[in-house]
């Protein structure tokens, strides 16, 4: 069995996943694997349309790769994800990103990060940060740790810390996030 990978931008969460892999099924093809940032399918005889399946992805959000420092900028952006998502509890206290990236990318860091802020407009720390907000705000929908937990569990210094850098990124402090996000949900029983 021969495999093609297809290297995939803006694949951030599972629900990613499953779309992706909805749209390659939809073309007939036989996917082997789909994963943030990119799917790997079965090559047959048959040419693959790889324009219709741009524009298929590109309807959903999503850009198909087709050069090497896309494709690595890519790979970053997911080791980064996976590692936020992911993470264990406290397992991002002092937890060193460039040492990790470099490590598993096989490649210096002065590389990767210059290569990630000339494609992408922001640094890595900056993509980062981002990333550990959007888990804030996922924490703090679930109403399951309190603030000081998820600051643990983020590798922030302080419940400050994390504080300010929220409002910073969603101008919202996160208790005032929380609250927002709370009026908007429908109560089982007023359904």
């Amino acid at each position: 069995m021969e495999t093609q990978t297809l290297y995939i931008k803006n694949m951030v969460c599972p629900r990613c996943i499953k779309v992706v892999n909805d749209e390659l099924h939809k073309f007939g093809l036989n996917v082997v694997k789909v994963e943030l940032g990119e799917a790997i399918i079965e090559v047959n005889n048959k040419p693959l349309n790889i324009d219709e399946i741009k524009k298929s992805l590109e309807i959903n959000g999503f850009e198909l790769l087709d050069n090497k420092q896309g494709k690595l900028v890519e790979k970053i952006k997911t080791l980064i994800i996976e590692k936020i998502q992911n993470g264990k509890p406290g397992s991002l206290e002092k937890f060193n990103f460039s040492k990790y990236l470099s490590e598993n990318l096989n490649i210096t860091y002065q590389y990767i990060s210059h290569l990630f802020s000339s494609l992408e407009d922001k640094t890595i720390e900056k993509f980062i940060i981002s990333q550990k907000i959007e888990k804030v705000k996922e924490l703090l929908v679930y109403d399951e740790l309190t603030l000081s937990e998820i600051a643990y569990n983020l590798g922030y210094s302080s419940v400050q810390h994390l504080s300010n850098q929220f409002k910073q990124i969603t101008g919202f402090t996160p208790s005032h996030y929380k609250n927002l996000k709370n009026k908007k949900r429908i109560p089982l029983d007023k359904v």
